[in-house]
């Protein structure tokens, strides 16, 4: 018999929905996170029946338990109480046919004095290990040298995975030590594993001799460990390996687990099994993923595109691939990791190209912009509170968009003279106006949209700049950032420094913000980008200010992708608005006045496409149509290809950069002009208004 029921986990105090595979013959309850992972023979965990006791709740007509002969319960629930009884029906069958077919006693095995020498050693070595750990924490703490922290972190990471694999490996003893009834000192057998296949089932509870792991077992991530236990006879061998990825266990032939085991006894990390059951509940998932600690992306956003929109194979499919694992690039991504040292500058590192984005920094910058109804309304709003949150509002929401994936991949890194232009309808705007904006940044647009514009302005160091305007409702952006990167051992750190100004020009106010860090993690493994650090966004005239800090998960417990932010108004330290959730999730929003309200939905406010001339149609420096050859063989997964094509981008760069130190030639920006530390747009909305202002005075009146 097989099919879906819910299991009920300790560590996340909730039911997972797992599919479950009962074989009577071996008496033996098989869980697996899917269907698809069954067919595999990827077990998550199994329930031995011999000697089991079934129960049942009154209250509940779906639930029911089975406690097995080491007093370890389980607890399960079914759709509803028909197919409870089914599934009790088999399982009483089942229990009754192994209590039928045991006859004599078990062989049994000699003393375990030994085993139980070796365990409590290793629980020493462990104890001192944590104790160890802790110390060089402590002594991070008080450490003000950055280098110096990040050369204890990599100690520190190292030192935590050798616990857990200690961890993990004492937990495995404990599952093949026969449990003490099994010994017989005077018996004489000949090994502790002597005639695995003829005993009862094991016992899968933690014994006396480990009292460290039973501290720290439920808490133990997974590890990249395998083991195996095999009988002393050759026809009864099995075999039970730990994956690393996602916690099942693989079944070797014939496999029979020396006895009941569920892997959310030991790992935090849970997959959500059966997706495609018509009883599994939505809200129990979430539930269970907020528990976690992890981001379930449960749902993408919605997508609103123009009617005028020009679809490009290259850049709109929705086939972006995930980074898998680097074991398969181990040799490049290894020998570039000996080329650099902790703290080394990477803005000069050629990285491999088959981590590279299928898009240019200064697009994926544009993406800040993919809620433009957010940041045109802002200055609709009549008092200065209220335009300060809008403001806030629309930036928590900007970030999510620029990562397609939850996986770290990196943009082209633009070349000198670079440019990337675009437009957005705006929902919910009136666009009856067909007025060319002939004046602005791009002559293809109307004065209904918003629309941006980026140029690469420096090499090095890298500077973009960029800057966006809505005419009809007189506010722009201008900014532009310096990507600094740093190699930190186990992870890159990009800072992005630099700051924009949004100008609302009906209230005649300015506010400045600032961005985050990005980091890119397990760069050994599969990759993943989190944003960490503090930001600040102030409006001189108004005094309002607000400060928005990207949290970066800790190595022990939290969770990714946290954020919190406050909004304080003039001369009043406490804030009249605080949020917090998660930047590519929900936030959440108090406000003094003891109202609360979801801030900000990123997985359900709709993300309006931007509009892009066709490549044909384009600059000959503009993003997409300068590595339209990359991004081509990298959506045909040409890696070689693309790495031929991309080198002949950086050579021409380095021959003009030669040729201006041999001739003295000066850059020539198209678009923007360096002004003391800042970038800034030549032509901006605001100075554009004001000299036809100035042009309607200065006309002769009739």
């Amino acid at each position: 018999m097989e099919g879906p029921l819910s299991k009920w986990t300790n560590v996340m105090q909730g039911w997972q929905y797992r599919w479950f595979v009962l074989d009577g013959n071996i008496a033996l309850l098989s869980y697996y996170t899917s269907k698809d992972k069954m067919k595999r023979g990827s077990r998550r965990g199994c329930v031995r029946l011999k000697g089991a006791n079934l129960g049942i709740d009154d209250d509940e007509e779906s639930t029911f338990t089975i406690t097995t002969h080491d007093q370890k319960t389980f607890h399960f629930q079914a759709r509803d109480g028909e197919e409870r009884q089914k599934w009790m029906e088999a399982l009483e069958e089942s229990i009754s046919r192994a209590s039928q077919s045991e006859s004599g006693s078990p062989r049994e095995a000699p003393s375990f004095t030994e085993f139980d020498k070796k365990l409590a050693e290793a629980d020493a070595y462990l104890q001192l290990l944590i104790n160890q750990l802790k110390s060089l924490q402590a002594k991070i703490a008080l450490c003000e040298d950055e280098q110096a922290v990040e050369k204890y972190n990599i100690i520190m990471v190292t030192t935590e995975t050798l616990i857990e694999s200690v961890k993990r490996t004492i937990v495995m003893m404990q599952r093949a030590k026969p449990s003490p009834h099994d010994f017989d000192e005077a018996n004489g057998g000949d090994g502790i594993f002597n005639d695995v296949s003829r005993r009862p089932g094991r016992s899968s509870s933690l014994p006396t001799t480990a009292p460290i792991i039973s501290q720290y077992v439920q808490h133990a991530p997974t590890s990249n460990l395998g083991h195996q236990f095999a009988s002393g006879d050759a026809g009864s061998s099995l075999s039970v390996s730990v994956n690393g990825n996602d916690g099942d266990y693989e079944e070797g032939e014939k496999s029979v687990p020396i006895g009941s085991f569920s892997s959310s006894e030991e790992d935090d990390d849970f997959y959500d099994a059966f997706e495609s059951s018509t009883h599994s509940s939505k809200a129990n998932e979430e539930s269970n993923a907020t528990a976690s600690g992890n981001v379930v992306d449960t749902c993408s956003p919605p997508m609103i595109a123009s009617p005028n929109d020009v679809y490009d194979e290259l850049y709109d499919g929705a086939d972006e691939d995930e980074l898998e694992s680097l074991d398969a690039h181990g040799s490049i991504v290894k020998h570039l990791i000996s080329q650099v040292r902790i703290g080394m500058d990477l803005t000069k590192i050629v990285l491999p190209t088959f981590i590279l984005e299928r898009r240019s920094l200064l697009e994926m910058f544009a993406d800040f912009f993919s809620h433009p109804d957010l940041f045109v309304r802002i200055g609709d709003y009549s008092t200065a509170e209220e335009r300060m949150t809008e403001v806030v509002r629309w930036y928590m929401s900007a970030f999510h968009a620029g990562r397609k994936s939850s996986v770290a991949k990196k943009p082209y890194n633009p070349i000198l003279g670079e440019l990337f232009q675009c437009v957005w309808d705006i929902p919910g705007v009136d666009t009856t106006n067909l007025s060319m904006a002939d004046d602005g940044p791009i002559q293809w647009c109307t004065k209904s949209h918003l629309c941006y514009i980026a140029e690469q302005v420096s090499h090095h160091p890298p500077i973009s700049a960029f800057y966006a305007e809505c005419q009809d409702k007189r506010i722009s952006l201008d900014g532009y950032i310096w990507t600094k990167s740093k190699f930190l051992g186990l992870s890159i750190g990009v800072h992005m420094i630099g700051e924009a100004v949004i100008s609302l020009l009906d209230h005649e106010e300015e506010y400045k913000i600032t961005f985050p860090s990005g980091y890119g993690r397990s760069i050994l493994t599969v990759p993943w980008i989190e944003l960490g650090g503090k930001c600040n966004v102030a409006c001189e005239k108004t005094g309002y200010t607000a400060s928005v800090e990207f949290l970066t998960k800790p190595f022990y417990g939290g969770k990714k992708h946290q954020v919190k932010g406050q909004i304080l108004e003039p001369g009043n330290s406490k804030p009249t608005c605080t949020i917090t959730g998660e930047w590519n999730g929900v936030m959440w929003a108090e406000y003094s006045s003891g109202r609360s309200e979801i801030f900000c939905d990123t997985k359900k406010t709709p993300i309006v496409k931007k509009r892009v001339l066709p490549i044909a149609e384009q600059d000959p420096f503009e993003s997409r149509r300068l590595w339209k050859d990359v991004t081509y063989n990298l959506k045909r997964k040409d890696v070689e290809e693309a790495t031929k094509y991309k080198r002949v981008l950086e050579q021409r760069q380095r021959e003009e950069a030669q040729h201006r130190l041999e001739t003295g030639a000066k850059i020539q920006h198209k678009h923007f002009q360096e002004v003391g530390e800042h970038w800034v747009y030549t032509d901006p909305l605001v100075q554009r208004l004001q000299k036809s202002k100035q042009n309607l005075e200065d006309e002769p009146s009739l």
